[in-house]
């Protein structure tokens, strides 16, 4: 199934002068993920952790504490509302302010990506439409799941399609069924990458025969797949994944951002032993402790972390000394 080729798209002048503005902004990274990507995702984007205050209202003075601390890692860009994020806890309100405090902090050679996937088509269009009013370059749009067993690829290629046209920035597709309970089929990941503003897609999935089938199948289209864990990460840059949005990077930034490189310079075997030791620190953040694990590791090294937003609960002390085993035994505390 492919995209007819009368799909009109009232606002292809503006997404073209955007990736003009962007093409060749990197920063500390200085090889290009190769010819003909017009808006360029290759490197490490940290999903921030949104910060609240004990009482739970999202803190703003620490969330910019956060960022002048990212600022000094070469991240190519920040994800913001994302699973890391809390996004479902956040109000609509809470949201944009979130986008815009990021983007008044972030410098405009650093790319912004914000979460704007609801429900339902029409709300997720307005969401997308606000979070590029509120400074956003790109949306990622995770997939729409209450209704599972109806989320056909023939709806979702519709869902996609119709707030791909209607959106004033580039979408990255989200594919994250560790939340959603489901996979983003790849049948429909081809289809849409032929869409004009659909620049990507961020698989959570780790099935990396399915990335690789991606990177190959659309090698024609302008179209780049990120890694979306850093336990995978090497193994996704070797079948030719553009970059990562990977929850270990609120942590280890420094530390991604050069395995990042050591890819892209073909230093595999320092790359390799660089990921072996991310391996479990990243499971910890990720499938054993979650947010709460995130957040309490941050405050480790240098970052505020703070609560989770109820019913998001903390760490027990027995969950926090197994998290910080996962840190210690390989040489990051």
């Amino acid at each position: 199934m492919a995209l007819s080729t009368s799909l009109t798209w009232p606002l292809r002048p503006a997404l073209a002068a955007l990736c003009q503005a962007a093409r060749g902004q990197r920063r500390g990274l200085s090889v290009p993920v190769g010819p003909g990507h017009s808006l360029d995702l290759g490197g490490i984007f940290p999903p921030l952790a949104t910060p609240f205050s004990p009482t739970q209202e999202v803190d703003y003075a620490q969330l910019e504490g956060n960022l002048r601390r990212y600022a000094n890692v070469p991240f190519r860009g920040l994800v913001v509302l994302g699973s890391n994020g809390e996004y479902p806890y956040l109000a609509p309100r809470e949201r944009l302010e979130v986008v815009s405090c990021v983007r008044r902090a972030l410098p405009r050679d650093r790319l912004l990506l914000a979460g704007s996937g609801c429900e339902s088509t029409q709300a997720t269009i307005e969401l997308t439409v606000n979070m590029a009013e509120a400074g956003a370059d790109v949306a990622l749009v995770v997939t729409p799941c209450y209704y599972r067993g109806a989320m056909t690829s023939a709806a979702l290629v519709q869902h996609y399609t119709e707030v791909a046209d209607a959106s004033p920035i580039p979408v990255v597709l989200y594919s994250v069924p560790a939340n959603t309970g489901l996979d983003l089929p790849l049948e429909a990941v081809l289809t849409l990458a032929q869409h004009p503003n659909i620049v990507g897609i961020k698989d959570s999935g780790g099935d990396i025969t399915r990335m690789g089938l991606m990177v190959h199948k659309t090698r024609q289209e302008d179209f780049q797949v990120l890694a979306g864990s850093a336990g995978f990460l090497m193994a996704s840059y070797a079948l030719g994944a553009s970059g990562g949005v990977c929850a270990l990077a609120n942590v280890l930034g420094a530390p991604l951002c050069q395995l990042d490189h050591l890819c892209r310079k073909g230093h595999w075997q320092e790359a390799r032993d660089l990921q072996h030791r991310l391996i479990e620190p990243n499971t910890a953040v990720t499938r054993r402790f979650g947010i709460p694990g995130l957040k309490k590791a941050m405050e480790w090294f240098g970052y505020y972390g703070g609560p989770c937003r109820a019913p998001l609960a903390p760490l027990s002390p027995p969950q926090v000394e197994e998290l910080r085993g996962a840190f210690s035994a390989n040489g990051w505390l």
